[in-house]
């Protein structure tokens, strides 16, 4: 184990050190409150197969921790994407197969029902967020929009993409970026290949969907994550790197995404320093759906594409939270009443029924300060 604490932080340590002892690949959390650093760890294998170590700077997939970036940048151009605005006034392709009154937030809040694209783009298109949503601006929803709740894992990339493509007039990979940007410190690799990524490894009985026993919709989800299931390397690869996917490809460091969401937090180190306005912000992290999932049984709570606090206590012991979780065990977020920003970033995954890694930092951290 290595890095820094704080002082009054020591059961962080110590919950990091066992989170550490557990793993066959490698670990980090970093904790910044008000720019301050109050943790900074990392420990265990960056590349299991060539024994390179994980490095303070080392940055890996983040998977669908990319969501809470792209809902930033949504937020921080919501003067121009206007939340209860119809997606077909940026968007007007999209208002065909019921959809017309479909709405930006309906969007965000994955209560739209389109949740994967039909057909399947072929090709390189098959990384395109642009491509993707072509499709979808042609196809019908599942349901009647806003009736239902379910977690969109690809398709809300898509969708925000091309409704970052049109009110701002630039790639959406890099509006997200460029908002990231903006925090010292912070910074994601979306859309570009970063030198020495970590290396994505799986634990022997990773699964997906673990709330859900329902054979027919387990056939829905094997469809939405079909590309995960089938393609265990394509995290690894470059062609998935480049291709800057806003629902899941981006890749930063643990102390890059602690420090953007603590930049977020209310409380930040000075006015006007947070990307996102405070009441852009206020309005993107208060709950615009919750309840248990259509598909996956399990219960979630949204805001404008932020995660929120749930009954499954996913952001940990703190009763208002938000940031975005990724595949594997990722967890990155805020607890905007103390200030704080967090980040738990693995290359080890494992299935969210057994994994115990960022909730137990989480209850550590939440017992100090």
């Amino acid at each position: 184990m290595r890095g820094t604490v704080a002082p009054g932080y020591s059961a962080v340590a110590d919950a990091f050190a066992a989170v550490l002892a557990g793993s066959r690949a490698g670990v980090a959390f970093s904790v910044v409150r008000d720019g301050e650093v109050l943790v900074e760890l990392h420990g265990g294998l960056a590349d299991p197969a060539t024994g390179r170590p994980w490095e303070a700077d080392t940055v890996a997939v983040l998977f669908s921790g990319t969501k809470g970036l792209t809902a930033a940048a949504c937020a921080a151009v919501s003067d121009r994407l206007e939340p209860d605005a119809p997606v077909a006034r940026y968007w007007p392709e999209f208002a065909t197969g019921g959809k017309e009154r479909v709405t930006v937030g309906q969007v965000l809040s994955h209560t739209l029902g389109l949740l994967y694209p039909d057909p399947e783009p072929v090709g390189a298109d098959r990384w395109d967020d642009r491509a993707c949503a072509a499709v979808l601006a042609r196809q019908e929803p599942l349901w009647e929009p806003g009736t239902a709740v379910a977690y969109h894992p690809t398709t809300y990339g898509a969708m925000t993409a091309e409704l970052l493509a049109r009110v701002t007039g630039r790639d959406p990979r890099a509006v997200v970026r460029d908002v990231v940007a903006q925090v010292p410190g912070a910074r994601v690799f979306l859309g570009a290949a970063p030198p020495g990524p970590a290396r994505i490894v799986r634990d022997p009985d990773y699964r997906i969907s673990t709330f859900l026993t329902d054979p027919r919709r387990r056939r829905l989800v094997e469809r939405m994550y079909r590309m995960l299931l089938e393609e265990p390397d394509l995290p690894n690869t470059d062609v998935y790197h480049r291709s800057g996917g806003l629902a899941g490809a981006g890749l930063a460091s643990a102390p890059s995404m602690a420090r953007f969401y603590a930049a977020l937090c209310p409380s930040g180190p000075a006015p006007g320093a947070s990307p996102v306005p405070a009441a852009a912000l206020a309005r993107a992290t208060r709950t615009w759906s919750e309840g248990t999932d259509a598909v996956n049984d399990r219960p979630l709570r949204f805001g404008l594409g932020f995660e929120l606090a749930d009954p499954i206590g996913t952001y940990g012991p703190e009763p208002v939270a938000f940031g975005h979780s990724g595949a594997g065990g990722g967890r990155h977020g805020a607890w905007p009443e103390r200030g704080i920003g967090f980040s738990f970033l693995t290359n080890e995954m494992r299935a969210e029924d057994v994994d115990d890694r960022a909730s137990s930092l989480l209850a550590a951290l939440h017992t100090c300060g």
